[in-house]
């Protein structure tokens, strides 16, 4: 893919992209991202909510500084959706434009490029370059067996057929990431057409340094407290275990508050930035807010142990791991609206969107 080679040339080059759009990625997962870039091959991310799976995506646009163009599946999504539709407005127009001077127009005429509405699928395949656009279909596990075959020729081809028109083939063959949330079976035939990775969620020390990646003005001891008090809380039988945006949105909350430390008073009454059940509020009472704060400082030096950076195993590279923090878009203009919280939830793309990847 042209310009892509010079762009990343190896793993640590992408690594180090991915860091510095605030990204943090293991080895495993910059090896897969890079793979998919560089062989011009699809790859399906799966894994729980919130643990940075559609943030992979974004973070990747922004290393290879090329488009995003995202499709958000849901149930009862159809191909014309995602792919094309016909601006009747204007067609019927032109029908009533050509009737008042005295003529007629050809079904051919009607149904040309002109008139043709660009969905995302056909916005990526059309992209010109020079670096192909990421190709988002996030959530994909939502969308209908259906649709899931429609995606076969996109993924094995980079094409696609409009009855009107014929086959639509790339002229830059886009970079495909799929996400899923595992709610279902995706159909085999999908994945081998696809690379693999499962993003899992990551060690307590992990989190606490995505933490203070995003919530850089809240107190250092505080970003070990809440990572060890969600790990606790994941622990727990709840419907919704909390995610990584979670635990941004828990350590969001808590600083507003002005809160330095993680304490059973400020647990409670923070416990709807972390829990999003009734039955899971209920199960962390029933555990105990103090349990899980006495749990969260004796894990907090165990989580800024080490020199306290985050620094990643990766020579070179800052401590990574999807940072994940989509999920927290409130208005979806992308601002937040918590002093000293970055803004994690970058604006645009398809109307369509759900972060809970």
């Amino acid at each position: 893919m042209s310009g892509l080679a010079e762009r990343l040339p190896d793993v640590g080059a992408l690594l180090g992209a991915l860091d510095g759009a605030d990204y943090l990625a293991d080895e495993a997962l910059g090896t897969s991202l890079f793979l998919a870039a560089r062989m011009g091959q699809p790859i399906l991310l799966e894994g729980e909510p919130g643990v940075g799976k559609t943030e992979a995506a974004k973070a990747l646009a922004h290393a290879l500084e090329t488009p995003l163009i995202r499709l958000q599946c849901y149930e009862g999504l159809t191909s014309s959706e995602a792919l094309y539709e016909w601006n009747y407005p204007r067609q019927l127009l032109a029908i009533r434009l050509a009737e008042a001077q005295g003529g007629t127009l050809r079904e051919s005429d009607l149904f040309s490029a002109e008139y043709l509405l660009e969905r995302p699928l056909l916005a990526a395949l059309d992209h010109p370059g020079p670096r192909p656009a990421v190709l988002l279909i996030d959530e994909v596990d939502r969308g209908d067996d259906e649709f899931e075959a429609f995606l076969f020729e996109l993924l094995a081809e980079s094409a696609v057929t409009i009855p009107e028109l014929g086959t639509r083939r790339a002229v830059v063959p886009p970079v495909v990431v799929l996400t899923s949330n595992r709610t279902r079976d995706l159909h085999d035939a999908l994945k081998r057409r696809c690379l693999y990775h499962w993003i899992d969620y990551p060690a307590t020390g992990r989190v606490a340094a995505i933490i203070r990646r995003r919530v850089p003005a809240a107190a250092v001891p505080l970003a070990g407290q809440v990572a060890a008090g969600v790990a606790r809380l994941r622990g727990l039988e709840l419907a919704k275990p909390p995610g990584i945006a979670e635990a941004i949105s828990w350590t969001a909350a808590l600083h507003v508050l002005g809160a330095e430390k993680l304490d059973e008073a400020s647990a409670e009454q923070t416990a709807g930035a972390v829990l999003k059940y009734a039955e899971d509020l209920d199960a962390a009472r029933a555990a105990g807010f103090a349990s899980l704060v006495s749990g969260a400082a004796l894990a907090d030096g165990a989580a800024l142990a080490g020199d306290g950076s985050g620094a990643s195993e990766v020579p070179g590279v800052r401590d990574a791991f999807p940072a994940g923090g989509a999920a927290l878009a409130g208005d979806g203009s992308g601002a937040s609206e918590v002093p000293g919280v970055r803004d994690a939830f970058p604006a645009g793309g398809d109307p369509l969107v759900s972060d809970d990847g």
